[in-house]
């Protein structure tokens, strides 16, 4: 081979070399940007600086369903051993009408888990807080001074001071039990199904679907505390109505506390 022809022969396998370098680089750039696409970050932060895949629970009580059989009352004291005279969940009976042509509605109640917890506010030593991975609002004995602050800023008389202990007590969506994948007590001894517990800030949920399915309704919706106890069906008259002189109404509470909030 003469010089000029082994120059050339030596320029073009230097720009073989060359293309088959840069293919190389390309191909493992664009394998590093899908490989990038491919997993995106799973814990992107909303406008507060939380994560946004954090969990509300909440639940749903479709009275339509409900008996008044208290398997619910009698579950949640079984399950934390609640004093007599003291209630975490209860049912109330509404009575409502003008004799023959009478009703009798149910309407089970529970701490309503608020977004904006009135309780929480009042609270001096920060024993009753709202937890930010699920939005249970619970009460840390160890803080708790039994001042009754918080007793007197729930507007669902869903809190007692716990004569046994001397700090206040109340429904926690049983967190023991959920905490383990298992539904709450109530929830889960409640004989008609009238009761939904889940993440309501998961649309796929069960609890979504019944509330995306059907009209719902809270309690003291003009507080503003925004609950996360939702009922279907429910009758929200009182015992003021009977001065409008329509009919008669009583309710039964089934509490030491009897008049209703």
């Amino acid at each position: 081979m003469t010089g000029s022809r082994k120059k050339s022969a030596d320029r073009e396998n230097q720009r073989t070399s060359r293309r088959n370098f840069l293919k190389a680089a390309g191909g493992s750039a664009v394998a590093a940007t899908v490989a990038a696409v491919a997993v995106p970050s799973l814990a992107t932060d909303d406008e507060s600086g939380q994560q946004a895949d954090k969990k509300q629970y909440g639940m749903v009580i479709d009275v339509r369903k409900c008996i008044g059989c208290h398997s619910c009352s009698v579950a949640c004291k079984a399950e934390f051993d609640v004093p007599l005279g003291a209630t975490r969940s209860w049912v109330e009976y509404t009575d409502k009408g003008t004799y023959p042509n009478v009703s009798r509605n149910f309407l089970p109640r529970l701490c309503n888990h608020c977004r904006h917890a009135p309780c929480v506010d009042v609270c001096p030593t920060g024993a009753t807080y709202k937890r930010k991975q699920d939005g249970i609002v619970v009460v840390d004995a160890g803080l708790c001074i039994g001042c009754k602050y918080c007793i007197q800023a729930c507007p669902y008389d869903a809190r007692f001071l716990n004569p046994l202990t001397g700090v206040v007590d109340k429904c926690d969506f049983c967190i023991h039990r959920v905490s383990k994948g298992l539904e709450p007590s109530c929830v889960n001894s409640c004989v008609g199904g009238a009761r939904i517990f889940g993440d309501i800030s998961d649309p796929e949920s069960e609890i979504s679907r019944v509330m995306a399915t059907n009209p719902v309704t809270v309690l003291r919706p003009g507080m503003g505390t925004e609950p996360n106890v939702y009922y279907i069906g429910a009758d929200h008259s009182d015992e003021h109505e009977n001065k409008r002189g329509w009919y008669d109404v009583r309710v039964t509470t089934h509490r030491k506390e009897k008049d209703r909030r």
